[in-house]
């Protein structure tokens, strides 16, 4: 958490670590590459996207470009702090907090014996985000599409993550069959990391793995927040103009996967973070290769656009908060109404805007984290 004059100021995460790489090396130079190594983890980013994080610390330690009083540049070279600082300690302790500190992963057995990476941020009441298409727990945690989301539940819940089964640090032999062996995942997690009822976030074809998990032991769930979810798979889904049908989909991941400058990939990135920066795009290429080899993608995508769980919608007794974006090219608006309209009493936010994956940049990232804060501790 960071303040100035006793209020709090909502910093990204990469301006928080800038600040705190700045704050350590007080009164002396700081290079640019040295930020680039140190913030972006040695991604290529542009001279746009520091300054544009250099303006946001400046912003929030009460500096502009014009004064520099705190933050001076130094042309062509970096950036220097100029103001006193005390508690260095403290400032290396809180960036190794936030960056340096090894992540506590642990192991799950599901039914089937497949071993399921785990791991926990923050404390308060368990909230279990459940895996996805594309996650990794340790690049979620290090990179700028999850991290932002991740930290911010963390402020005030226990933040249970695992990977994929296949996937990330799970099993890569993990059978791929069904939704079943998604379920009995998250019972594992949640067994393992000793929960005996918790709160869920599920976003994407975690929607389903989460509505099946509810209707089938709905007194583990406690409340659930579902984010651009679907009750029906691509394939169970009436075809329109504007769906994006597998084959195609299929078709690019096998000529694309893990390739940056491929155009297939260029065209997958975009139905998924069509407003996502290049450091985001290239962020998630680095992931699928890390994540999955091609034909694991191939195969989970098709087992995944399968997933059907309208008849489980009636069963699900835990309050619900539904949030769908307007023009989401992956899983249609018209998912996010009919999973709202067949869980009882669920609430259903619109959301403007067109990314499927949740960016801290759109303003629609705070609207979903205000909202879900005040829905599971309101």
């Amino acid at each position: 958490m960071f303040r100035r004059d006793g209020a709090e100021v909502h910093l990204e995460p990469q301006v928080f670590d800038l600040l705190v790489l700045l704050g350590r090396h007080a009164g002396q130079l700081v290079t640019k590459d040295t930020l680039v190594e140190e913030v972006w983890r040695g991604l290529a980013v542009s001279d746009a996207t520091i300054n544009a994080r250099i303006s946001a610390a400046r912003a929030a330690v009460g500096d502009d470009g014009k004064a520099q009083r705190v933050i001076r540049t130094i042309p062509r070279r970096g950036f220097i702090l100029q103001a006193e600082v005390s508690g260095a300690d403290t400032v290396a302790r809180s960036e190794e907090m936030q960056t340096g500190e090894p992540l506590d992963i642990r192991y799950a057995l599901s039914r089937d014996s497949s071993a399921i990476a785990w791991t926990s941020n923050g404390d308060g009441p368990p909230l279990v985000r459940i895996s996805h298409w594309l996650s990794h727990l340790e690049i979620d945690w290090q990179g700028q599409i999850w991290r932002p989301t991740i930290e911010r539940l963390s402020r005030t819940n226990r933040v249970i993550r695992y990977d994929l089964r296949g996937t990330g640090l799970s099993s890569r032999d993990a059978p791929l069959e069904g939704i079943d062996g998604f379920v009995d995942d998250l019972e594992a997690v949640m067994d393992a990391a000793g929960v005996a009822q918790a709160n869920l976030f599920a976003a994407s074809q975690a929607a389903p793995v989460a509505i099946a998990f509810a209707a089938r032991f709905p007194e583990r769930v406690g409340k659930l927040v579902i984010v651009g979810g679907y009750a029906e798979g691509r394939v169970f889904r009436p075809p329109h103009a504007e769906m994006v049908d597998e084959p195609t989909i299929l078709s690019m991941i096998r000529l694309g996967w893990g390739k940056p400058g491929s155009p297939f990939m260029q065209a997958l990135s975009t139905l998924f973070l069509p407003d996502g920066t290049p450091e985001q795009m290239a962020e998630m290429v680095h992931m699928q290769l890390a994540t999955a080899d091609p034909e694991t993608a191939v195969t989970m995508r098709k087992v995944i656009d399968r997933f059907q769980v309208r008849d489980d919608l009636p069963k699900v007794r835990a309050p619900t908060l539904v949030f769908h974006a307007q023009d989401d090219a992956i899983h249609p608006i018209t998912q996010g109404q009919r999973i709202a309209a067949g869980i009882p009493g669920a609430r259903f936010v619109r959301l403007e805007g067109r990314n499927h994956m949740l960016l801290p940049q759109d303003p629609a990232w705070g609207q979903v984290m205000d909202m879900t804060d005040r829905f599971l501790h309101g």
